[in-house]
């Protein structure tokens, strides 16, 4: 059984009603850890929202133009990081593209 996962918004320091300027995911998705949800922009900085956890996105609850602030619920997250097994082939890929630019 699959465990939900709630995403909320960070401590974003004293911001309050910070707009949402980018929805990175989609209902469906399926994510890493880390891996940025939404960006959020202050009137200093634009900040992305990272994933807590691996899993697969079960509902957005933000859109584009919505003000949100620190412990707004952003994303439904069900799975768990042991969603993506196959996540660690990805890395080990890059060292053999490397290797041909340097002969």
């Amino acid at each position: 059984m699959s465990q939900a996962i709630e995403v909320k918004v960070p401590d974003i320091g004293d911001y309050k009603d910070v707009p949402v300027i980018e929805v990175l995911v989609k209902a469906g998705d399926t994510v890493e850890p880390e891996q940025s949800l939404v960006t959020l922009e202050s009137d200093k900085a634009t900040m992305d929202v990272p994933s807590p956890s691996g899993g697969t996105v079960k509902e957005v609850k933000v859109k584009v133009g919505d003000s949100v602030s620190e412990g707004t619920l952003i994303i439904l997250l069900e799975g768990g990081a042991a969603a993506q097994p196959n996540g660690a082939a990805a890395p080990a890929a890059a060292p053999a593209a490397a290797a041909p630019a340097a002969a």
